[in-house]
């Protein structure tokens, strides 16, 4: 899978250590940066990578800020992207498998470097169930979306 990652400077340390963790699962990491730990504003580099996850470019992304808060709450902007903050594997692999999560915010000043590895490998590793409560439940937030979109 292409996975676009993308941060501002409060998690520009932590997303080199993901970057690896995604090429050492066999997938593709696309880095839309930042590229150093100059300020820069989390709603600019979540938006690259939503982006790239709604054009079909990455098929996930991963965004990382100070708490992964700002990251989860600009992302969750973009109709038809599913993000959530996750801290630990549980949150990172049922995102994914029961409510088809497609875009992993972490934050940087919240979780270490071995943390991140694990939830990274749980978010890539998980698949969404496709079972009928869950497809359900994703039918109703459409509406929703829908809704709000008015």
């Amino acid at each position: 899978m292409n996975i676009a990652v993308g941060c501002d400077h409060a998690g520009f340390p932590l997303k080199l250590t993901v970057v690896q963790e995604i090429k050492l699962r066999g997938h593709v990491p696309l880095d839309l940066g930042t590229s150093d730990e100059s300020p820069v504003d989390y709603p600019d580099y979540a938006s690259l990578v939503c982006k790239a996850v709604l054009s079909g470019k990455a098929h996930r992304g991963i965004v990382l800020c100070g708490s992964g808060i700002g990251a989860c709450i600009t992302s969750n902007k973009f109709k038809g992207i599913r993000a959530g903050t996750c801290h630990d594997t549980y949150s990172a692999s049922q995102s994914v498998e029961h409510d088809d999560l497609n875009v992993l915010c972490i934050g940087a000043r919240v979780i270490g470097p071995l943390l991140a590895q694990s939830i990274v490998t749980a978010f890539l590793n998980a698949k969404f169930s496709n079972e009928d409560r869950h497809l359900r439940r994703l039918a109703k937030i459409s509406v929703v979306e829908k809704e709000q979109m008015r």
